[in-house]
C-alpha cells in the first residue's frame, strides 16, 4: 500500500499533507490499513501506516487518524470496497467547486458528467465509450459525520467516485488495485473535462 500511495503522491495528486488513503485489512470486526494524518504522503513507508477499527479509533501503530477516517468507513460500508483513495488534485478542486456552484443556481443535484469518452471503459461495469457517468458532488464540511451521513445515499449509484467541492475526489474499487485504477481513471476524465472547459468555443463553418 505504501508504493501506491507514492505513486499517487508523486502524480501531484496530494501535495503537502493532502489526502489519506486505507485498505480494509479485515471485514469482521472491521479495520482499516490507512496512512496517518498530517505526513508526506510521498514518504510513508509500510510501518509507518496505522491501523484502524470501525469507529474510526487507531488500534495499532504511532500515527493519528485523519478525521476523514469516518468517510473511508462510510464508503466501505456501502459499496463494499476493499480499498478508498482520497486525492486533491487541481483538477477535482476546481471541477467540485464550479458543479456545486452551477447546481445551486439551478436548485438540482450537484454532478460532473461525462460521456463518450473511451476511458470510461476503465471503470468497472462499463463497456462502451457510449457510456456516460455523473460523479456526484457534495459541499464541504469539517463535520466529518454529518459529511457521511450525507454521501452515504449517493455511494449505490456512484461511478466508483465522490467529488467534495473545493476539497477533492475519493475513489474505491473491490480491493487496492481497482481502487487505483479507478482513481486514475477519474482523475484522467476529469482532467480532461478541465482542459475542455479552456478550449476557445467551437465556429461554425
Amino acid at each position: 500500500m505504501s508504493a501506491v500511495i507514492a505513486a499517487i503522491h508523486a502524480r501531484g495528486w496530494c501535495d503537502g499533507t493532502g489526502g489519506n488513503f486505507s485498505c480494509v485489512s479485515q471485514a469482521e470486526p472491521l479495520e482499516l490499513l490507512m496512512a496517518p494524518s498530517g505526513v508526506d504522503k510521498g514518504s510513508i513507508e509500510p510501518e509507518d501506516l496505522i491501523l484502524v477499527n470501525g469507529e474510526g479509533q487507531v488500534i495499532d501503530g504511532s500515527g493519528a487518524a485523519s478525521a476523514e477516517t469516518l468517510l473511508h468507513l462510510e464508503i466501505v460500508r456501502r459499496t463494499g470496497a476493499g480499498a478508498v483513495l482520497h486525492t486533491h488534485s487541481q483538477a477535482a478542486t476546481l471541477l467540485s467547486r464550479r458543479a456545486l456552484q452551477v447546481a445551486e443556481g439551478m436548485d438540482t443535484d450537484a454532478a460532473v458528467r461525462m460521456e463518450g469518452l473511451e476511458m470510461l471503459k476503465g471503470l468497472a461495469g462499463l463497456r462502451s465509450h457510449e457510456s456516460s457517468i455523473a460523479i456526484p458532488v457534495l459541499a464541504n464540511d469539517q463535520d466529518l459525520r454529518r459529511l457521511s451521513l450525507a454521501a452515504s445515499p449517493h455511494l449505490a449509484e456512484a461511478p466508483h467516485g465522490l467529488l467534495i467541492a473545493g476539497h477533492g475526489l475519493y475513489a474505491w474499487g473491490k480491493d487496492l488495485f481497482c481502487a487505483r485504477r479507478h482513481l486514475e481513471i477519474l482523475e484522467f476524465l476529469l482532467e480532461q473535462s478541465w482542459r475542455e472547459l479552456l478550449l476557445p468555443p467551437l465556429t461554425q463553418p
